[in-house]
């Protein structure tokens, strides 16, 4: 199970990483977060997030978001979760739209000392306007495999790598500008560094790429990040 694992990071990483290396910049970004995590039970908890993007090189908001869910943890390594998301997206004449979002997470996680890889695949649905535009009762969904290296230092600070990337689930014929049905419209890569500062207040420093494919206008977005997670 760990050599497919480290095979499949490895081949998965390399693919991102040369994607990286020969896309031009088109924007710069800056996104925070807040995360609250409740525990019910040790195995259930209730999490809740708050979000702010920043785009067009860090002068306007261009999302922000709102998101509820409920997770799961059984057998040690395995943990699942069913969240909803409600956000606002600047849209090109200074509005905003609305977007629902709904996904489910399955995480599987694999100690190989000194190095933790987490498995994530989530499956979501996002409805946009979806009282006021012709296409709001349609949905646009998406199958999203993300793998994550943690490197354990035994200390307060954590680095971590991680990729990810959107597949279309479905047909595309809402999607106008995937006219050939390719299957990806997204990928992300992203590097950082967890700093707890005990059991129940985390920070996150990171900077990711953000890539999209198959749309009209792609944007590449260089990112820097900042998240606060408090459990309790």
């Amino acid at each position: 199970m760990r050599k497919i694992l480290c095979h499949s990071l490895l081949l998965f990483l390399t693919f991102l990483s040369s994607q990286v290396f020969t896309q031009p910049q088109n924007d710069a970004g800056l996104w925070l977060d807040v995360n609250v995590e409740k525990k019910i039970t040790q195995a259930f908890s209730v999490v809740f997030t708050e979000e702010m993007r920043m785009n067009e090189n860090i002068t306007e908001v261009g999302t922000v978001l709102t998101g509820l869910g409920l997770e799961y943890k059984f057998l040690k390594k395995f943990r699942v979760g069913v969240h909803y998301r409600y956000s606002n997206k600047r849209r090109l004449d200074d509005s905003y739209d609305n977007r629902h979002k709904w996904y489910l997470d399955v995480h599987y996680k694999e100690k190989i000392r000194p190095v933790t890889v987490i498995l994530k695949l989530r499956y979501q649905s996002q409805y946009t306007d979806i009282y006021s535009s012709e296409k709001g009762e349609v949905s646009k969904d998406h199958l999203v495999p993300k793998i994550t290296l943690k490197y354990d230092l035994k200390r307060k600070f954590e680095p971590y790598l991680y990729g990810e990337i959107y597949c279309i689930v479905g047909t595309r014929s809402e999607h106008k500008y995937n006219p050939g049905g390719e299957p990806l419209d997204q990928w992300r890569v992203c590097a950082g560094v967890e700093y707890s500062f005990n059991r129940m207040h985390m920070i996150d420093l990171h900077y990711l790429v953000n890539k999209e494919e198959n749309v009209k206008d792609p944007v590449t977005s260089y990112v820097f990040g900042l998240s606060y997670y408090f459990t309790f």
